[in-house]
């Protein structure tokens, strides 16, 4: 199973297949996610642990164990953790490619931009 370490937390890939990809992924307390967006691919958010503060595009709202963000493709959209216990939650992605390199950053905590 493929797993990487990022500065915000970690994630585990779950599935990879042709037309989607699944993903576990933990967002560490007062970690978030660059702000982003996918050429290729849209995304569906499932929490599963904790409480996550997700943005679509001028939308910012906490979501709970079992609240489902739709991402659409070409949305800027991004995952912020501000509490002390871990947040955890699916990711499906659906589109035509799932490279790493279909990440745009628009805004990054960690220059990455």
């Amino acid at each position: 199973m493929e797993h990487d370490v990022r500065p915000w937390g970690e994630y585990w890939v779950l599935e990879d297949a042709e037309f989607h990809k699944v993903k576990r992924i933990q967002v560490n307390p007062g970690g978030r996610l660059s702000l982003q967006y996918h050429h290729k691919r849209a995304e569906v958010w499932t929490i599963v642990s904790g409480v996550g503060t997700i943005t679509i595009n001028d939308d910012i709202r906490d979501y709970t164990v079992g609240q489902v963000a739709q991402i659409p493709l070409g949305a800027h959209h991004r995952i912020e953790n501000k509490t002390a216990e871990p947040v955890v939650f699916i990711e499906v992605q659906y589109g035509t490619y799932f490279g790493e390199d279909d990440i745009v950053r628009i805004e990054d905590d960690y220059n990455r931009a």
